[in-house]
């Protein structure tokens, strides 16, 4: 069965819509979006970084968007504006990258499909990253789900429910960076933010407590995968880019009829 290159990539698909469902809510909820853009760039660098050094490309995406994550905690309230931080060490760390890419010589690299994914060319072993990958994210999601929405909905009564914000800010940390490792296969560096937030940001107005909106954000963004892929094979068109247009279709489809529903009312 996983001879078939399009039944890997749809499970690889499925996969990491598993994995973003949950920790997209949270960046909703905590209008965390340029954060996540900024830890899918920085995984660029450690891509280049893996390449030169003959490491998993996963371990070394995995470990500098970590480092770029802990670095925004860190200098997070000290003189800048978030934004402009993020920013600044997004591009930054984007165009290092980019630059370190360009040194390695005797390297083939594809980096179109860093950038924007090529998930039709998932392997047996990266589906098991993958969905090992998921796997952990939605264990320690779950594991902290009471924890993080109460630090989500106030820091001041997290306090006093012996709750460490910071501490379960680092849980995201280490969540979002298992997350950018495991879907850059999948949807590529540029459109990880976009699987993060759009299933998540869809499923809102579908759901009335954060668990059905997970399941929901999950249910999107499967779908989206699986119609993704088959337009993908049917107009030759990019899958990664393909299953990210689905998904904002159906964004948009449910924002216009929650309008016309409010409007009706």
């Amino acid at each position: 069965m996983l001879d078939d290159f399009m039944m890997r990539a749809t499970l690889a698909g499925i996969g990491v819509a598993l994995a973003v469902a949950p920790l997209g809510c949270f960046v909703v909820w905590r209008r965390m979006a340029y954060f996540g853009d900024a830890t899918a760039h920085a995984a660029i660098l450690g891509i280049a970084l893996s390449l030169a050094l003959s490491i998993s490309v996963f371990a070394g995406a995995m470990a500098i968007a970590l480092l770029m994550a802990l670095t925004v905690n860190l200098l997070t309230g000290r003189g800048y504006a978030m934004d402009t931080l993020l920013g600044v060490l997004a591009h930054s760390a984007l165009a290092f990258g980019l630059v370190a890419v360009s040194f390695l010589s005797g390297i083939r690299i594809d980096l179109m499909a860093y950038l924007f994914g090529d998930i039709l060319a998932v392997s047996r072993i990266d589906l098991l990253v993958i969905w090992g990958g998921a796997a952990l994210v939605v264990a320690l999601i779950g594991w902290r789900w009471s924890a993080l929405l109460t630090a989500t909905l106030n820091e001041d009564l997290a306090y006093a429910s012996g709750i460490d914000p910071r501490r379960e800010q680092l849980v995201l940390t280490l969540a979002l960076a298992i997350t950018v490792a495991v879907a850059i296969k999948v949807v590529g560096v540029l459109l990880i933010a976009a699987m993060l937030i759009i299933p998540a940001a869809a499923a809102r107005p579908l759901s009335r407590t954060p668990e059905s909106m997970a399941l929901v954000a999950a249910g999107i963004g499967s779908v989206a995968a699986l119609i993704g892929l088959r337009a993908a094979y049917i107009f030759d068109t990019p899958a990664g880019p393909s299953i990210v247009c689905v998904a904002a279709l159906i964004f948009a489809a449910l924002s216009i009829a929650g309008s016309l529903r409010t409007s009706a009312s």
